[in-house]
């Protein structure tokens, strides 16, 4: 067996029932009203989990008790991470720091450590490496070009972790701190006491080696979250000496074949040996050990010195970075699980990392071993067992025995069964009766287990899942549609509404006009709060920043029309954008609130806080629309060449043109979750494209007239559309279904906005009023 995989197996062994117990401390302590004091709101939801109900009847309780778990768990990591922030700024004023730098083992000092990402939501684990000090004598040839073992171990678990477990990564962040151990001064008990007593805080693993004789003592140290007690143990031996005097002689017996090929030309021997030396030795050697044991004498006691190079050493190197990324992996893992309810990675990296050497009694301990830690997880929030074990399901499919994968998947699925008191006796297949309590809100479990089925090819069962999101799907259909009532009428202006915007906090409306001024709103009682009139063009178009700060407004009255932005809450003009040549049709903010974009006949890019232009867009035709992704990544413009262009904000790149509308496109929105794009045009339809792709997916007709403006809701489900027919339209998106028509207006609608809640829509008319509508669920 592989060292390597022999090392895991000894670490998971060792190291899973310690993660167990970690857990169900955390599990006793989070259900123990007594150890710490919540907060009352939180001790409500403690004492609603710890009721154990018998019958669950009712969907909707079975939700809502499944929702508080879920939420208990993350309110004790919060605290936990709360914890740990207070006692990183008072690790390093404690009197006792100073003597703790005395048997301090790292270069960098606590603060570097403790400082660094201590405002993250999630705290990477840090790994460190006391390597090992390896004792070379007169028979390793070390002027052939050998680096230190420690260079190129780190070198190597280096390149595995930002890979695999990068910094960077928002799902599994890892930092390896290589070159931090001051290897030469300290190993062991007292290294690891001092570190855990200042880095308490900081979730640690260490991986040591330490040189004993021709052995290598190979340990592993490491603490997670709001553990008061280190874990430091030996978890190996690796036969280091064995490790290069193996590959010595399988250099020699390469070398054989070559050797015996060269004496077969006729080359001289002395001549051949003379040129392998070390080769030539090690052979000799062989050939004396085979006749010795083949006369049935007893080597053990002779003392055979094999010649040893740099290639022996980078077979040992290998051998100790692959153990060294396989421990780091399995830790990671472990970490990542508890305290992030992250899936294992190392099952799907092991066949790449173990190649032929995983064989069926590895994979079953490493399997018990995940399994093990999954089972105390699921102690802790028993709703969640179906996804838990799936979850494992889905990690373990890896592994070349499938049936410890698909015993975690029939697990998962009984104890779905059982939650929802679903008898299996009436049917031939577990999936079958989950047909008789599905409910929409299990989509996204269904949804992972045909993933699993996918990945492991299991297509019986494929059928089974297919029908569940067919049965979803349908109950999807039946559910409740929004639809939007009306509230009441702002009046006011005296020309045509041509724009409406809602502040974040649903509070303001801010509408502009053909009239030249700019009125701001309160949205829930009609009150006219302020009026802008210093504006002096016609307003075209009005956009509120996400954090409700600025109001920018574009104008459209003269050829060389401007874009002004204003403070929302004092009235104060703030700057004065200058650049454009024709009418500014259409202004719009990023969803950060770092630009803002202008469109005319080209649209121009600016910093909306200090007012410098970042880039130009050239379009050929009039810009009507204009939309920004979530991650500001992507702006969408529609101009009256009927097409739509995609755009790198930032650089002015251009990236795709769509093109399906038959007339000026004067409406675009992008999804909250930024995947999908939606148009409304002249052609009187509304498009619904996928953004990554370009492709269209749907076309919604129903309009008379110009589509002039849309507004999606936050969960992607309802279009609301404004037409030049002076309607305006609720869809649904998932069926293309028309909801609802709103027939309130006298006028053309221009402009549609709705809060970032969802349940309020404001509609602009150029009947010069604007009309306030509450969206319910039906």
């Amino acid at each position: 067996m592989q060292p390597g995989l022999r090392l895991l197996i000894q670490l998971v062994l060792e190291f899973a029932p310690v993660m167990v117990n970690l857990i169900q401390k955390h599990t006793a302590a989070n259900l123990d009203g007594a150890n710490y004091q919540f907060p009352k709101v939180i001790q409500e939801v403690i004492e609603n989990v710890n009721i154990v109900t018998q019958n669950w009847s009712n969907a909707e309780e079975f939700t809502q008790e499944k929702y508080r778990q879920q939420q208990l768990a993350i309110y004790h990591n919060e605290i936990k991470l709360k914890i740990a922030q207070q006692q990183r700024e008072t690790a390093l004023q404690l009197p006792e720091v100073n003597k703790i730098l005395d048997s301090w083992p790292l270069r960098l000092y606590p603060s570097q450590i403790l400082e660094s990402h201590a405002s993250s939501e999630r705290i990477p684990l840090k790994i460190f490496i006391a390597p090992p000090q390896v004792q070379f004598d007169k028979s390793v040839q070390r002027n052939e070009g050998f680096s230190a073992i420690e260079l190129v171990l780190a070198e190597g678990l280096r390149e595995f972790v930002n890979q695999h477990y990068s910094l960077h990564d928002p799902v599994r962040p890892t930092e390896f701190l290589a070159g931090a151990w001051d290897s030469k001064r300290f190993h062991s008990e007292s290294s690891i006491k001092s570190l855990f007593g200042t880095l308490k805080t900081q979730p640690s693993l260490i991986l040591e080696s330490e040189n004993d004789g021709d052995y290598l003592n190979f340990r592993i140290a490491y603490w997670g979250l709001g553990q008061d007690k280190y874990y430091y143990q030996t978890i190996s031996r690796l036969p280091y000496r064995q490790i290069l005097e193996e590959s010595a002689k399988s250099r020699a017996l390469e070398w054989k074949k070559l050797r015996d090929e060269l004496i077969a030309l006729g080359e001289d021997i002395e001549e051949i040996n003379s040129l392998n030396k070390d080769n030539a030795i090690n052979l000799a050697i062989l050939e004396k050990v085979n006749k010795w044991q083949n006369k049935g004498i007893d080597i053990s006691k002779l003392s055979l010195e094999y010649q040893v190079n740099h290639q022996d050493f980078e077979k040992l190197c290998q051998v100790l970075i692959n153990c060294h990324c396989l421990v780091a992996a399995w830790v990671a893992d472990a970490y990542h699980l508890v305290h992030h309810d992250v899936s294992p990675l190392l099952p799907e990296l092991l066949p790449s990392l173990l190649k032929d050497e995983l064989d069926l009694q590895s994979v079953a301990a490493i399997a018990t071993g995940y399994k093990q830690v999954y089972q105390a997880l699921q102690n802790e929030r028993r709703f969640w067992v179906p996804e838990l074990a799936l979850q494992l399901a889905q990690s373990l499919s890896n592994l070349p025995d499938p049936s410890w994968s698909q015993e975690q998947v029939d697990y998962s699925i009984s104890t779905w069964l059982q939650l929802r008191q679903v008898s299996t006796l009436e049917v031939s297949n577990a999936l079958e009766a989950m047909q008789l309590a599905i409910k929409v809100e299990d989509e996204a479990y269904v949804e992972k287990l045909r993933e699993y089925f996918v990945a492991v090819g299991d297509r019986q069962n494929l059928v089974y899942v297919e029908k569940l999101l067919e049965a979803i799907a349908h109950l999807k259909d039946k559910r409740h549609l929004e639809t939007a009532n009306f509230s009441h009428t702002l009046t006011g202006h005296s020309g045509k509404v041509s724009s409406v915007a809602i502040s974040s906090d649903g509070e303001t409306l801010v509408s502009g006009c053909t009239d030249k001024t700019i009125n701001i709103w309160n949205l829930n009682t009609g009150k006219l709060t302020r009026t802008i009139t210093e504006n002096a063009e016609a307003v075209s178009s009005v956009a509120v920043s996400p954090h409700g700060n600025y109001l920018a407004v574009g104008s459209c009255e003269h050829r060389k029309s401007n874009v002004k932005v204003w403070d929302l809450k004092t009235g104060k003009l703030l700057h004065t954008f200058l650049g454009h040549q024709k009418p500014v049709n259409v202004v719009a903010i990023s969803p950060n609130g770092q630009i803002l974009a202008s469109g005319s006949h080209k649209i121009k890019i600016w910093n909306l806080y200090t007012g410098d232009r970042i880039c130009t867009l050239w379009h050929s035709s009039a810009v009507h629309a204009i939309a920004i992704s979530p991650d500001a990544k992507i702006l969408a413009s529609g101009s009256s060449d009927a097409k739509i262009r995609l755009w790198n904000p930032r650089t002015g790149d251009p990236l795709h043109t769509l093109v399906g509308h038959a007339g000026e496109v004067s409406a675009i929105a992008i999804s909250a979750n930024g995947e999908t794009l939606f148009s409304g045009s002249a052609d009187a339809t509304i498009k619904i494209w996928h953004l990554a792709t370009g492709k269209l997916l749907q076309t919604l007709t129903g309009h008379s007239d110009k589509v002039k403006s849309i507004a999606i809701s936050p969960d992607g489900k309802t279009l609301f559309s404004g037409s030049a027919d002076t309607t305006i339209k609720i869809w649904h998106l998932a069926t293309g279904e028309l909801v609802q028509t709103l027939s309130k207006h006298g006028g053309i609608v221009n402009s549609l906005a709705l809060s970032l809640d969802g349940k309020s829509l404001a509609s602009g008319s150029a009947d010069k009023t604007i009309k306030v509508w509450r969206v319910v669920s039906n």
